[in-house]
């Protein structure tokens, strides 16, 4: 490997050290007008009353005048739960508001194993803020009691005579949630109105998120706005953690003025407004009033000296004038194709590498379909992924190998013209042509890796089809093997990125290469160790990708040199053993 290969390469290997460090995927395309528009900063004292509001923009003025402030009343009647269910999805709605308090996701468990007793199905607690909970109505506070009219097992019909409003909640397949709302008093709306999108909370873990997402309507086009891009308004609330957890890097002390929860407003029309965690989403997919933004509350975690979000409350906002308004939820799993059918697969946040991860899922589900177990489906990805590029891979690897077979004539050169740099130059490049080498090919198994890794990555870090997906002896697929946690430190003892480190040795060891050898030899121990670092932490999945490629690798270069060794048998001249001498050669000798 020359100096340039060397540049090319060690650029390369730091390009992937800084994507993974950094923890973020390629920058989607950012919403500049949203965030110009970011119209206040709300320091609240209490979850429900004493809200100051400080208006930064004139935008933002308008919109604060339509909502006027919420009359805050306990109802006098005692509350009610109401109970709508189905395969997907268990709601508890609440008379207090009509909302929902609770969604239990019945098909993903709590913790690794089977659901039952002790390991129940995942809750999303919308209890400080019910989702569908409305405010901003002349005269009705938006806990006001509702009494029930209708009732089935998906559906629930909530009427609140005093105020003549009419809701009918029904529970669809697929995580939707659609609330019919009819105002029978035109003057209840004349002031605009809010509807509440829930709350979520921020997890425990080092790589959970917390983000809240929309993407943009009108001339602007298709804008998507992720709240933990570094130029939003809702940046400096939802980044933080340890280990780049809510999507960034952004660590910090806790200043002594930094209240325990912010408010910020996003003040122009949203086709979709997403508030998600790692795995799960809260969503508002379709409203036949067109909104005006939303309003988010974002608490923090006061038991820890680190800036940390603790969880995120939305409020979906609307203007004047509506007389009913039909709006859909959606409360599931970060599964593709179910964002795909509601418009919002953006949510994924793939980003730049979005051609690639969308593929990538749908080979994993498919794999999966065919030999339940993903730990499998990776395996079969990574030796399709080998196939298709195997004859790339191949010639490359030849390449490499003519290059250290060309070495003696360009020492030669070297000491020929070594005072004639330029000559050098233009004789080493005409050897080069002469001999069909690329000087460059040792690169190219690296430059066609990066782009499938970093897009694995992207897919592994989200996909809920991982979480608590078990292979062999790992138990999550989407998280580190964290084996004998209370023996070794690091937070346990991981195999696969030992394993990964011992065959990116061995695949350095047999993969020909030229120049300095002493160099060859210290990057062969520097890469992976190095990798080995880097991915200690990272989920099992990605190790195992990375382990069965270069294992494959291994197993391509084995078969080359078989390949090259019985070339050059066949080559070699056949020596012919002269004939014993006979009783007559012998006479007349």
């Amino acid at each position: 490997m020359n100096k340039t290969e060397k540049l090319i390469c060690l650029f390369l290997g730091m390009a992937l050290v800084w994507c993974f460090l950094s923890n973020r995927n390629a920058e989607p395309v950012k919403d500049t007008a949203a965030a110009n528009e970011v119209v206040a900063a709300e320091s609240a004292t209490n979850a429900v009353s004493n809200v100051t509001v400080q208006v930064t923009n004139e935008v933002a003025k308008a919109v604060e005048k339509e909502l006027p402030a919420p009359i805050i009343q306990k109802p006098s009647v005692a509350e009610e739960i109401i109970v709508l269910e189905n395969d997907d999805l268990k709601l508890e709605l609440t008379t207090w508001g009509a909302g929902v308090k609770s969604a239990t996701l019945k098909k993903y468990a709590l913790k690794a194993g089977d659901i039952n007793e002790d390991n129940p199905s995942v809750v999303l607690d919308y209890s400080r803020a019910p989702l569908g909970a409305m405010d901003g109505l002349k005269g009705i506070y938006a806990n006001a009691a509702y009494e029930i009219k209708e009732k089935t097992a998906t559906s629930v019909v909530f009427v609140n005579a005093a105020a003549k409003i009419e809701r009918k909640v029904t529970l669809g397949d697929n995580y939707k949630v659609t609330f019919e709302d009819k105002f029978l008093d035109p003057s209840l709306c004349e002031n605009g109105s809010s509807i509440s999108l829930g709350v979520m909370a921020m997890g425990s873990a080092a790589d959970d998120i917390l983000s809240i997402d929309a993407k943009s309507l009108g001339d602007k086009g298709e804008v998507v706005y992720y709240g933990t891009d570094d130029d939003t308004a809702l940046y400096p609330l939802l980044a933080g953690g340890i280990a780049g957890g809510c999507g960034c890097n952004d660590s910090r002390k806790v200043r002594p003025d930094d209240p325990q929860e912010e408010t910020r407003t996003i003040a122009n029309p949203k086709e979709w407004i997403a508030l998600k965690n790692r795995f799960f989403v809260t969503a508002l997919t379709r409203s036949t009033q067109e909104n005006k933004g939303f309003a988010t509350t974002v608490r923090r975690k006061l038991d820890t000296a680190e800036y940390r979000p603790d969880d995120a409350a939305v409020k979906v906002l609307f203007g004047a004038g509506a007389e009913a308004r039909t709006t859909e939820f959606f409360i599931g799993p970060k599964e593709q194709s179910l964002l795909a059918e509601n418009n919002m697969k953006e949510v994924m946040e793939f980003g730049f590498w979005s051609f690639l991860c969308y593929p990538m899922v749908w080979i994993l589900n498919m794999f999966n379909k065919l030999i339940p177990n993903y730990g499998i489906g990776i395996i079969l990805l990574t030796i399709l992924v080998r196939l298709v590029f195997w004859p790339l891979t191949r010639k490359s690897t030849e390449g490499m190998k003519k290059m250290q077979e060309i070495q003696p004539l360009l020492k030669e050169l070297q000491a020929k013209f070594k005072d004639n740099p330029q000559r050098l130059q233009q004789e080493t490049w005409a050897l080069y042509r002469e001999k069909k080498v690329n000087p460059l090919s040792s690169c190219l198994p690296m430059l066609i890796q990066i782009p499938i890794f970093i897009a694995l990555f992207n897919v592994l870090r989200s996909m809920v089809e991982l979480r608590y997906a078990g292979f062999l002896w790992i138990d999550d697929l989407s998280a580190p093997e964290h084996l004998f946690a209370a023996y070794f430190p690091f937070g346990g003892l991981n195999i696969l990125p030992i394993l990964m480190a011992a065959t990116m040795f061995l695949q350095s060891k047999l993969t020909p290469s030229a120049g300095d050898q002493n160099q060859q030899k210290m990057m062969m121990v520097f890469m992976p160790i190095m990798m080995l670092f880097m991915f200690y932490n990272f989920a099992s999945a990605l190790s195992l990708y990375w382990t069965v490629s270069q294992v494959l690798s291994i197993i391509q270069m084995w078969m080359m040199r078989r390949e090259t060794a019985r070339k050059a048998k066949v080559l070699e001249p056949e020596v012919i053993d002269p004939p014993s001498p006979t009783r007559q050669m012998r006479r007349h000798g």
